[in-house]
Formats: structure tokens, sequence, C-alpha cells
């Protein structure tokens, strides 16, 4: 046994060399310090990639930053476009949770140049998506307008959409990808003039009576809260949370006086100009909002706040002191600011977010990453005439998926409903069927395998996999976000189906009835059978099963123990899954060491029932765990401690010689349970009925769940029922 654990890193390291590095390339690549945040992009960045025209630069400019593109006529430039890194524009998450890093280049008209990915982590394009898709896919936004109305997917009904081909299997990653390019080219085309915005009325405030309290506030969200745990901020220090900061706006006179007081109010305004807005913060906790290294004439570099893409920072003369707030609830706090936004392009009409600046700690490399922290405030419509004004706001990537895909997602759901009610009713469904004839087993079953390969494999692509299993344990370590998990409806469906029949009923429901591949192969073993190989289909002898069957629990283990090191060699390492050329990717844009992997296990498939799940699946070993702790198995009688009949035909080795079920490793196939109700396969009901026919009485006993009740007794009690009956008087009328 501990041989097999010790050669389960060598398996996993002969599967990560043949595994391809094609549509990697982006996956780690190290981006400079320059590029991310220098004067001068496109010393760093390939800027003529995306802008062929130009031949000269400028440096960055603008807020939201972007640089200038001249080609160069008879010795002068001429401004013939823009470049502009996405990050400097949106952060929108890919799949990963982390931003695709893509380089724009636009023309003076509006039109887009180029698109070049600088970096991306993306899982499913570090190994099995080549970047050829990639490049085609992004090639697409050559030519588009930035104002265009770019959707994923073509036949869309929405008036003057412009459609694009997806990545098969890439879904979330093209949408958040699709949303970058769009929205950082329209908003650097606004900046500069090409597109034009439309101007927002001034706000006018409501005359609402009376103060409210700190709670009240809290309630209706005209105070909110930013809180950066210090797991999210990657700070040491793990017992109190890096920031936590309350916010809020002030110039509206209800909230105003509430805060500060009937004077504290009057004061504020009287100090400020039309077009200045205040904004009070109050906070605990690890860092300062304000800033350590804050000088005079200098600016505040931890906090800013924004509203589309207009960043406001803040200087000296824009912090006043706040040594009081009015309401008696107010929580303790350390520090406390009114900072004054001095611009008449801020509208406290229309949302807008306040941003702390960190450099998080990077406890893998060791070095800090810049990251920003935001929450978004918007005055309650109440306090503002005619309430707030609709703003039509980009829907998230994976709201887009689940309402473009209802009809799929309900079709999924029902199937795994039939599925667990199927299940649920097992027991009489098997007492319905013999032992050499089961159609009330083998007809649902076979069903089951064919939508499973085709309409949950093939079409939807919902093939779980031991990524997402190393994903959920370092969202639980690092940083929960239910986005991740949203973006893929049909995974995020059938895993809450595989955790709870997993604790219901086992593993076996799952691996035994859904799984893509594992019904791939039951399904080849079928095929076997038809193409006449049924005599040379057999298992491996059961001493060595039981070797075998821990190497998966070993590669399990593995996997989970590098994705902590690393998590991109785990995904190569991952590999070891057929899942994602069978059924994401195609084998045929695979090379030939997968097309050999897949065609082995088929093959042997052909002639032995299901030999990758009972001795690589690191996603089965993964289920098998927590499925020991079930709360339904399958029944034994007392006389299978000694009978071996239903281990002789167990197709997974998973009846022991006492007769006892190892329910980590059963599929629930349930062709024992048949045997175990049939009296002409079940040796000790094939013993009690030959008793019962010689004696020549039709019947002796009646078997309830594998006890055997004599009739004497049943007739005995049901006779003392009937006296009982009769001897109780009439009822009076």
């Amino acid at each position: 046994m501990p041989q097999l654990f010790r050669a389960a890193p060598l398996l996993l390291l002969a599967f990560a060399l043949f595994a391809p590095l094609v549509g990697a390339t982006v996956y780690d690549a190290e981006l400079s310090a320059q590029l991310l945040r220098g004067e001068d992009l496109c010393a760093a960045a390939p800027c003529r990639d995306v802008m062929p025209a130009a031949r000269q630069f400028s440096k960055r400019k603008g807020t939201p930053t972007y640089v200038d593109a001249f080609a160069v006529e008879n010795g002068k430039p001429r401004l013939v476009g823009y470049v502009f890194l996405s990050t400097d524009v949106v952060d929108i998450p890919a799949y990963s949770g982390k931003p695709v890093v893509t380089l724009i280049g636009m023309d003076t008209g509006g039109v887009i140049t180029g698109v070049r990915v600088l970096k991306h982590s993306e899982p499913i394009l570090l190994a099995g998506i080549p970047e050829s898709a990639l490049l085609k896919f992004i090639a697409q936004y050559v030519g588009k307008r930035a104002d265009a109305k770019l959707v994923i997917g073509r036949g869309h009904d929405q008036q003057g959409a412009v459609g694009l081909d997806a990545i098969s299997g890439a879904t979330v990653t093209v949408i958040a990808e699709n949303q970058v390019i769009s929205r950082s080219a329209y908003e650097i085309g606004r900046q500069v003039g090409i597109i034009k915005s439309t101007l927002r009325p001034p706000a006018r405030f409501t005359a609402v009576k009376g103060a409210l309290d700190w709670a009240a506030m809290r309630k209706e969200g005209s105070v909110q809260r930013l809180l950066i745990s210090a797991d999210e901020a990657g700070a040491a220090d793990r017992s109190r949370p890096y920031m936590d900061a309350y916010f809020g706006y002030l110039n509206a006179p209800a909230l105003g006086a509430s805060l500060l007081g009937e004077h504290g109010y009057a004061r504020l305004m009287a100090d400020l100009k039309p077009d200045q807005h205040a904004i009070f913060i109050v906070a605990n906790g690890q860092e300062s909002f304000k800033g350590s290294g804050f000088v005079r004439g200098g600016i505040y570099d931890r906090v800013q706040v924004r509203q589309d893409l207009l960043t406001f920072t803040f200087r000296d003369t824009d912090y006043l002191n706040l040594y009081h707030l009015q309401p008696a609830d107010v929580p303790g706090f350390k520090e406390s600011a009114i900072f004054i936004v001095r611009s008449a392009n801020f509208n406290p009409a229309w949302p807008w977010q306040l941003t702390v600046l960190a450099n998080k700690a990077d406890q893998q490399s060791g070095g800090k990453t810049f990251v920003h922290f935001d929450r978004e405030f918007w005055l309650p419509a109440r306090y503002l005439e005619g309430g707030r004004p609709h703003v039509e706001r980009p829907r998230a990537a994976w709201k887009a998926i689940w309402s473009a895909r209802k009809v799929e997602i309900g079709l999924f759901a029902l199937l795994l409903a039939f599925t667990a009610v199927w299940y649920a009713r097992r027991d009489a469904l098997v007492r319905r069927s013999k032992r050499k004839s089961k159609p009330w087993i083998s007809l649902p079953r076979h069903l089951l395998w064919l939508a499973s390969v085709g309409f949950l494999g093939f079409y939807l692509k919902a093939q779980p996999s031991i990524t997402q299993v190393m994903t959920w344990f370092h969202s639980l370590i690092n940083q929960w976000k239910w986005e991740l998990f949203l973006s893929d409806p049909f995974i995020f469906v059938f895993w809450w189906f595989i955790i709870i029949t997993v604790l219901v009923w086992g593993r076996g429901v799952f691996c035994g009835w859904l799984c893509p591949f594992g019904s791939l192969q039951q399904l080849a073993l079928s095929a076997g059978k038809w193409l006449g190989l049924k005599r040379f289909q057999k298992l491996l002898p059961k001493p060595l099963h039981d070797k075998l069957r821990w190497l998966k629990y070993g590669i399990f283990l593995g996997l989970l123990g590098v994705s902590f090191f690393s998590m991109e060699t785990a995904e190569k390492l991952a590999e070891i899954e057929p899942f994602k050329t069978t059924f994401l990717v195609g084998v045929w844009n695979r090379t030939w060491p997968f097309w050999l992997f897949i065609g082995a296990i088929l093959g042997w498939s052909l002639f032995s029932e299901r030999p990758y799940c009972k001795y690589l699946c690191p996603l089965g070993a993964g289920l098998a765990i927590p499925g020991k702790f079930r709360l339904f198995g399958l029944k034994r009688k007392a006389e299978c401690q000694s009978c071996h009949a239903c281990a002789a035909g167990c197709g997974s080795h998973a009846i022991d010689g006492a007769g006892k079920i190892d329910q980590m490793e059963c599929m629930a196939c349930l062709d024992c349970m048949v045997m175990y109700y049939d009296d002409h396969a079940c040796p000790p009901l094939v013993k009690e009925r030959k008793v019962r026919e010689k004696a020549g009485q039709p019947l002796t006993a009646i078997n309830a769940g594998g006890y055997f009740i004599p009739l004497e007794r049943v007739r005995g009690a049901l006779s003392d029922k009937v006296a009982a009956l009769a001897a109780k008087p009439a009822p009076e009328e």
C-alpha cells in the first residue's frame, strides 16, 4: 500500500510531461511594474501589435489612463489612435476570479485596431483549449466600433447587437473578456471625445423630517460599510480586520443633520462651494485609510472615490477633521475624516464607490500585489426628488449565462430530479426485476448513461472535475466567491446534487449513474457484449484489485497537496482526468498522448467494468471519503456473511468475503439488490423456496425486507386481531 502512494506522484509526473503546453503561454507571464503602473506603458507593452500604424507613443495620461499613438509622416507625428491596458480601465474577474489583462488599440474614429492578451489565470486555457482558439476569439474585435453592442453568440434578437463566436468549453472566460474589451474601449472613447456622453441633471434633495439613528441609516443604506478581512489583504495578523470602515454622503440635509447635528451640518455647508461634496469615513482595523506616508501637499494614496470610470483623489486641502458623530449608537472608531470631492463631474444622485487601495501580500511568492477594495454607495430614493434615476448596469457574467440557458438548466434539473426519485424508490423497483431479466433496472440505467454522455457531457459539457474540488478548497482557505462557482450553472447545480446525494446515499448515485465519463465506460462495456466480447470480459483478481484501488486516493491527495504549492502545476497534473479532452475540448484539439490515454481507457472498458473509475479517478476518490458517512446504505441479510453470490457478480469488487458492501467503492448498480429479493437467485431465498415447494406448501413464510416471518405467526396475529374486533360491542344507534 505505501508503495502505491509513493508511485502516485510519479504517475502524475508522467502525465504532466505529455500534457501539451499550447494555450498556456500567457498563463504564467510575469508583468512588470512598469507595464502595470509605470509612466511609459509602451516601453514594456507591445503597443505596436495592437496599433500597427503607429511609430511613436506618448506617456500614460488621463483618468483612466491611456497613451496617444502617432504615425510619422514627413518627419512629423500624426495622431492615429489610442492604446490602453484593460486593468487601467475596468476590473472584471473571469472564471478564475482574476481579470484577463488585455492590451487594446483604438483609432481616432473609435474602431478597435488590435487586441492582445498579456496574462490570464484561466485553468481551461492553461491546458486543454489551444492558444489559437483564444487568438481567434479576440481577433473578432478588430474592426468593431467602441460604441457597438457586442454580445457573445450569434442570432441574438437584441436590436443593433453584434454577435461574436464563443470558445467552446470556455463560455465564462469569453463573456468576461467581452465585457473587458467593450467597456474599456467605450470608456476611453468617451474620455477622448469620440463617444459623446449624456449630461446628467444635478441632484435635488428632499426635505426629510426628523433625525435618524445609526441603525436606521445602516438599514436603509445611507451609511455603508467596507470591511476588508486580514485574509483578503494578505495580512499576517489574522485576529482582526485589515480595515473596517463606515462611510456616507453629508450634503443631503436629513443625513448631514443626523450625522453632524444641526449646527455642525450648517457650518459644513457654509464652507462648501457649489459642486463640492462632503463624504465622511470612520474606521478601525490594522491599517489607516489615511495612509502612513502622507505628507503635506501630497495626496491620500489609500482612499479614493470612483463614479463610473472617473476617479477622485484627495489632497491635504480636501481633508477636514471629524471629531464626533451625533447618533448615540455609533460604534467606536479609532480614526475619522471628512473628505471633499471638488468636481462638477461628480453627481450624488448616481451610484459611486469608495475605494481603498492596498498592497496585498502574496504568501506563495513573498511579493506584493497592488489591489483595491470597493463598496458602492447610492443615496436612498427618499432623499432625492423624483427618486433614484434609472441606471443601466452591466450584468454580471454569471447572470447573463443563467438567463441565456434557462431551458437547458430546466431540463438538466429534471434529469437530476428523476435520477434522485428513481433511486429513492429502488427497493420497489428491484423487487419487480429478476436476475436474468432486469428491465426495471437495466433500461433506466442505459437511458441515463446515454443522457449523461450525450446531453450532460457533449452538449452541456457538465463534467465535474477534480480541479473544481481544488478550487473549492482554496476558496475556503483564501477568499470565497460565489461568482466563481455560479459562472457555470450546470456545474453549480450538479455539485449541489452531488453533495446532497453523496451524504444521503454515497458516491454511487453520481459515479454509477450520471458521471458522463463513467457512463461512457459503462456503455463501452455494453457495446463489448453486443459485439460478442462477453466471454472475454473479466475483472481483475480481487487481491490485485484491493491493492490497485488505493491508487486513486494517492492521486487525489497528491493533486490536492501540489495545489497548495502551485495551482498551475496541479492544473497540469490534473490532466490525468480524461474529462477535458473527451467533453470540454475534444480529442481533435489535443495531441496524440491524449488520444492514446483515452483510447486505452475505453479499450480496456470493452473488457472490464469502469477501470478508470476503480483505479485512477481522483474525483471518485474525493467523493468516496465523505460518502463513508452517508445516511443510507444498501441492505444486507445475516446470511450474506457466509454467502458469496453477490460478491461473485459485483462489477465494482465492492463486496468482501464476509458479504459486507464497501460503500466507498460501490457504484450503486443495484445488481446485488435484484439478487437480494430474487428467490431464484439469492441462495437463502432459493433454499427457503425449495423447502416450501418440497412440502407442497405454496407459502410458509413472508420475506419482509430480508427478514422471514413464519406464515403461522402472521395468521395467528391476524386471528387475534379479528377476534378482538368481534368482541367489541356494536356502537349504539
